[in-house]
């Protein structure tokens, strides 16, 4: 009977935080809590204007009007005793984008009583650390088959470079100082084995190598950090490419109640976090687009207001003929979200003019091609615009309008994510396979789409092209796959080689042990 006591006092304080919560993180407290942080963003960026803008996915999106780009570090990869160096999440497009402007911002926030996200203080200093060694191991590779190629007609002076790069590059494991020794050399134990998981990963780390010309390393920036104006180093002077990691939010933890002329209102720290719980469907490009408005018309309005935007988009997006689900809101109780694939892909242009995504993605990057297979990856609001594709395959809830020639060019396989159903994915790989075999086997090109062009449909892509493409990347109707046994190294070097072409990739955990279960489960039938 105590025990059922105890019990239910629990679960009423749980429900009591819970309720003042959510009448703390209303919509306008958070709105323009982020507008008051995205202000010390843009102050950030004007003191190294040159140098990329970039979004942690998915709070940091909320905090800047306009990116260069996005990437996808996982806080829980920096999480004390489980910290992890993701294959899956490789983000080589950042250290790329670094390595042609000389360096890179990336943007990020956290609730109350943090300065950074776990995400930046540990999980993005591994990932620095990780490919610095395997750029190093690289470097010295290089030096010595230089040494030991006597009749070499490289120079001398590019003998000697090697050489000096390669003892010069730092590759230290940089933490910040409020990261313990203890948990930092446990890191340090962890680090050469991630260093060869990388390396057999078939990661493109000459690209890197040839890109990058002064080793990665993380500087730290939060609303705390104090910066003289007047002495501002130019990125440039650094002997290290900086990847400077900007907590947006204050680390305050006490609720902070501000007010101007009109309205009052309570500061969240870390508000973009958790979107599906306040946001009411906003996206952060509708905030932006409408923000002064949001901003200007008070808490009172900030509700009805935000509906009506959302519901405007959804319909603008119905009459295109794209995806455009309502949107409903729920109201708080209280108040009655070593082969082809393993090696670089063939660089047929200079790396010095490499841009990130150009060769290989459509406009906006809403399309990206596989490389030479045939094969892209998108989101179905784009797909029912393009004209350069024979088939589509979409895995969207929601069916799309389309003007195919032939109306087998078209299949719709409604897919879940793995929260919703675990074996949604798994159950419609096969009719995903067969359809791409159909079709890639006449020499068509196909798009594979789902709503966001990130999960979903990279993890069928994963699947299409280990079942139907042997190791050179050549389609060969699943031949090599019927002799191969699939490993999880096997499927990873796959989806490295996907992330290389859509750098937006990020295939769920769930979804991608779908893949690998239809893989060692199953073979393709030959024609």
């Amino acid at each position: 009977m105590e025990e059922d006591e105890g019990s239910a006092r629990k679960l009423s304080i749980y429900r009591a935080a819970r309720s003042i919560k959510r009448r703390e993180n209303t919509v306008y407290n958070a709105l323009r809590s982020i507008y008051e942080d995205s202000i010390f963003v843009g102050e950030i960026s004007q003191l190294w204007p040159d140098l990329p803008l970039l979004a942690n996915l998915r709070c940091g999106l909320w905090y800047s009007p306009k990116f260069h780009s996005t990437c996808y570090f996982k806080s829980t990869d920096g999480h004390n005793n489980n910290w992890s160096f993701s294959t899956s999440r490789l983000n080589l497009h950042v250290a790329l984008l670094a390595g042609q402007k000389g360096g890179c911002i990336i943007v990020d926030s956290t609730r109350r009583g943090k300065r950074f996200p776990d995400s930046m203080s540990k999980t993005i200093p591994i990932w620095t650390c990780v490919l610095n060694r395997c750029i190093h191991n690289h470097l010295n590779n290089m030096r010595d088959t230089a040494q030991m190629d006597k009749e070499s007609n490289t120079s001398d002076q590019h003998h000697e470079r090697t050489r000096r790069v390669s003892v010069d590059w730092d590759c230290s494991l940089h933490l910040p100082l409020w990261v313990s020794e203890t948990e930092k050399a446990s890191i340090e134990i962890c680090i050469e084995e991630w260093t060869k998981q990388l390396d057999a990963s078939g990661a493109d780390i000459a690209s890197l190598m040839t890109c990058l010309k002064k080793p990665l390393r993380p500087l730290w920036i939060s609303q705390k950090t104090v910066i003289w104006l007047n002495e501002v180093p130019d990125h440039d002077s650094w002997d290290f490419t900086p990847i400077i990691l900007v907590s947006a939010s204050s680390s305050s933890g006490v609720i902070q109640h501000k007010s101007t002329s009109e309205y009052s209102w309570n500061y969240i720290p870390g508000a973009g976090d958790d979107e599906e719980s306040w946001a009411r469907g906003l996206s952060p490009n509708l905030f932006w687009t409408h923000v002064y408005d949001l901003i200007n018309l008070g808490p009172d309005l900030c509700n009805q207001k935000v509906a009506d935007i959302v519901e405007k988009d959804r319909v603008y997006r119905a009459q295109r003929g794209q995806t455009a689900p309502q949107v409903i809101v729920k109201a708080p109780k209280s108040l009655e979200s070593s082969n082809h694939f393993s090696q670089e892909v063939p660089l047929l242009l200079g790396i010095s003019n490499l841009e990130i995504n150009t060769k290989s993605c459509d406009e906006d990057c809403a399309i990206s091609w596989l490389g030479s297979t045939n094969l892209a990856v998108g989101t179905s609001q784009v797909a029912a615009n393009v004209c350069n594709v024979d088939c589509i395959l979409n895995c969207d809830q929601e069916s799309i309008s389309l003007f195919l020639p032939d109306a087998e060019a078209y299949l719709h396989l409604p897919t879940v994510t793995s929260k919703l159903d675990r074996f949604s994915l798994l159950s419609n790989l096969p009719f995903a396979v067969n359809f791409a075999k159909l079709n890639l086997s006449k020499g068509k090109t196909l798009l594979v789409c789902c709503h966001n062009g990130e999960d979903i449909s990279v993890c069928v892509c994963l699947a299409i092209l280990t079942s139907l493409f042997n190791d050179g990347g050549t389609f060969d109707n699943g031949r090599s796959f019927n002799e191969t046994h699939i490993t999880k190294w096997e499927m990873r070097r796959r989806l490295v080689y996907i992330c290389k072409f859509a750098p937006s990739a990020r295939p769920s955990r769930g979804n991608l042990k779908q893949v690998f279960s239809f893989l060692t489960g199953g073979r393709v039938s030959s024609v």
